[in-house]
């Protein structure tokens, strides 16, 4: 479940949604080994979906070498992580209810700039990773 929830964000951060295998390994073994903070983040927000399946539901596409998040998947992915309004579990709709009907999500633009950086500094530490190991 923990993996499922990795793939969506690491795919929502990239441009367009789409990223090749080699970029998901990769994203995938940093934010693995980042420690027990993103472990703990992904167990949480998959707690908001307990019957996440992010193929047999469409939230991810297969597509030539590598996979696209959705919007459904976006959608999905926003309702995990939204802060929930009492500090009591809220029950989870299905992952029908959750999908928006307009085909493009808005994000406000700070969180819109946080990925970019975010993003700029995963590319960069793939940079020196790639140099180090040459």
């Amino acid at each position: 479940m923990n993996f499922q929830v990795t793939v969506l964000k690491i795919l929502a951060a990239y441009p367009d949604g789409f990223a090749v295998m080699e970029d998901l390994k990769r994203d995938m073994a940093i934010l693995a080994t980042s420690g027990r903070d993103w472990a703990d983040r992904t167990r949480r927000l998959a707690a908001r979906v307990p019957d996440l399946d992010i193929w047999s539901q469409g939230l991810v596409e297969r597509i030539s070498g590598g996979w696209k998040i959705t919007v459904k998947g976006r959608a999905v992915l926003e309702f995990m992580e939204a802060r929930p309004a009492a500090p009591e579990p809220i029950p989870v709709p299905s992952v029908e209810q959750t999908v928006v009907a307009s085909p493009t999500l808005r994000q406000p633009a700070d969180r819109a700039k946080r990925r970019r950086e975010r993003r700029e500094r995963r590319r960069e530490a793939r940079e020196r990773a790639r140099a180090n190991a040459s």
